[in-house]
């Protein structure tokens, strides 16, 4: 009689490991997932870096003229009122 009993327990036993570690929502799964959430964490990170940056440039677009004007010149090619624009031009070689 406890012959069948061990017999049964080491069987539950090693049933209950292999759901444990090879199963369902197994402990390997618990670790990708664990490995998902720091990538995410970690591109959430950058994403919310990058938004503040943006929306530090949108408020100085909308109140500030001194980034306007930069963007105007560096992108634009504009200048003001009453400014000179020089263009320097290298000679071509021909040889």
């Amino acid at each position: 009689m406890y012959r069948w009993l061990i017999a049964l327990l080491i069987v539950l036993f090693f049933g209950l490991q292999y759901r444990l570690w090879f199963g369902e929502n197994s402990v390997r799964d618990i670790w990708d997932l664990d490995a998902k959430i720091e990538l995410q964490k970690t591109i959430n990170k950058e994403l919310s870096q990058r938004n503040s940056e943006l929306e530090a440039e949108v408020q100085d677009l909308k109140k500030g003229y001194a980034a306007l004007e930069e963007r105007a010149r560096s992108e634009l090619g504009m200048i003001r009122k009453g400014e000179t624009f020089f263009q320097l031009v290298e000679p071509v070689d021909e040889n």
